[in-house]
């Protein structure tokens, strides 16, 4: 919120998203994409991580393999299934590349914190 109860911005409130993308404007990841990373990371598994962001199997695998060719590297190993299943689990550049946002979205977070706080308090005056 943008200020104390009877300020007139109270009920205002700043909005942003953060994401990758190409030089083009093209997006790469942003955060459906890697709350999917994320999910697989946690279930090791593309279908329950699918479930749980809510797409479907094919949208997802759809979105990783795009994410995979603007990037130039695998961001997820498949093992197919056998007696037990298969798998899915991040790749080493797909790990390093979720610890990375995750840590540039948490400090990305706080700044805008710290600098919107100060935008507010500037017009409630």
């Amino acid at each position: 919120m943008a200020g104390s109860v009877g300020d007139k911005y109270y009920d205002v409130f700043l909005k942003y998203r953060l994401w990758l993308s190409t030089t083009n404007d093209k997006g790469i990841l942003g955060d459906g994409r890697f709350a999917l990373l994320n999910e697989i990371d946690i279930t090791g598994s593309l279908k329950s991580a699918a479930e749980k962001t809510n797409i479907s199997y094919r949208k997802a695998w759809g979105s990783i393999k795009e994410a995979e060719e603007q990037l130039g590297f695998k961001l997820v190993e498949k093992q197919r299934g056998g007696k037990d299943g298969g798998n899915s689990r991040l790749s080493p550049e797909g790990k390093q590349l979720l610890e990375a946002y995750t840590e540039l979205k948490e400090d990305f977070d706080q700044s805008v914190k710290k600098i919107t706080k100060k935008f507010f308090n500037k017009i409630n005056k």
